[in-house]
Formats: structure tokens, sequence, C-alpha cells
């Protein structure tokens, strides 16, 4: 069996050292592994995925990363004067230039941990799907919208790419207090 270095996890049996670990900090152990969804995990789910060294092995990096555009933002007939004025994130390291900047990127990581630091899920509007395709993408920081169904970064990001969309945002609003601004913008529409 392999030893635990650099706080990874391995397939040793850990479930009861995991088990007495308390949720927020299952989420951190995992977020820090590279397990990717850890806002919408249940402790069960949190400890499954650490315990079965899916981190470790890098099963679950499918949302992460910077996806097949590397961060770069898309562009198109479509692209909105708010993509002109945006500032492009192709990091997690980057950072704005000024509170209140509006900030573009397709990095996946960026978004991911974006919303997962406003406890954001990804969800899509019930009844805007396509047979089994997603419909409407949103991100559910937790209000009473009860047309959201939850799902996987993975599904969320595949539609995202699939649909060559760029996201549009804010880290902070212009006095400094933390926004949950977003938006999804399709460059290639010529109707956006």
């Amino acid at each position: 069996m392999a030893d635990k270095a650099d706080n990874q996890p391995t397939n040793t049996d850990d479930t009861g050292e995991l088990r007495d670990m308390k949720v927020d900090e299952l989420r951190q152990e995992a977020k820090d592994a590279g397990v990717s969804g850890t806002s919408g995990m249940k402790k069960d789910e949190l400890v499954d995925s650490l315990s079965s060294g899916e981190a470790a092995n890098g099963e679950d990096q499918g949302a992460m990363g910077a996806g097949p555009d590397e961060g770069k933002v898309r562009k198109g007939p479509g692209s909105s004067d708010s993509l002109k004025y945006s500032q492009e994130v192709t990091s997690p390291e980057d950072e704005p230039e000024r509170e209140g900047r509006s900030l573009v990127t397709t990095h996946h990581e960026v978004i991911r941990q974006w919303a997962e630091e406003r406890d954001g899920v990804p969800a899509t509007v019930e009844g805007t799907e396509h047979g089994d395709h997603l419909g409407v993408l949103r991100i559910d920081f937790g209000g009473d919208d009860d047309k959201l169904r939850h799902v996987s970064w993975e599904e969320w990001f595949k539609t995202f790419d699939e649909r060559g969309l760029n996201f549009i945002y804010q880290e902070q609003r212009s006095d400094g207090s933390q926004s949950n601004f977003f938006r999804l913008e399709n460059p290639q529409r010529e109707d956006a």
C-alpha cells in the first residue's frame, strides 16, 4: 500500500480518521487534493472521494484545470461590449486590477473556485433541458429558486464548453464587498 505523503489521500483505511473530521475540514482537504464539486457533497461523499484515492489518482479531474481554451476568452460576432471592457483571467493566480473590475474567463478552476467561495453549486434550470442535455446553466447560491436542479461540475463544464460560453463576473463590488454577479455569454450568437 502507498504511504500517505504530502497530505494526499491513499487507498489505505483512513475512513475512520476521515469520518471523525468535520464537513468543513473534509471539504477543504478534498479541495486541496483536487476533488471538484466539494461544496455540494455530503459528508459520506467527501469521505468516499478522499478514501478512494480519487483525488490522488486524478480520477476526478474532468472539471479541474483550464479547460479546452486554457482560460482564454472566446470571441465571435455576439461578443458584448462587456467583454471588451473586462479583464481576462486565465489562471487562478490572476488578481483583479481593482475592486469592482469586470472579469472574464473560460478557466474551469477559476470558475469553480469563485463559485465555491460563495457557497455556489452548479445548476441547471429545470424544464429547459434538450433531451439528455442540460438546459440553461446557473450557479445556485442557496436562494429560493425551486426551479434549479443541482448538477456536477463535470456536467456543467461539459455544457459550458460545448456551447462555447464565456464567464463574465466580479470578485468584489466597487465598495469592496464580495460580489455574486456573473453572467454567461455566447460570443457566437449574433443576437446576444
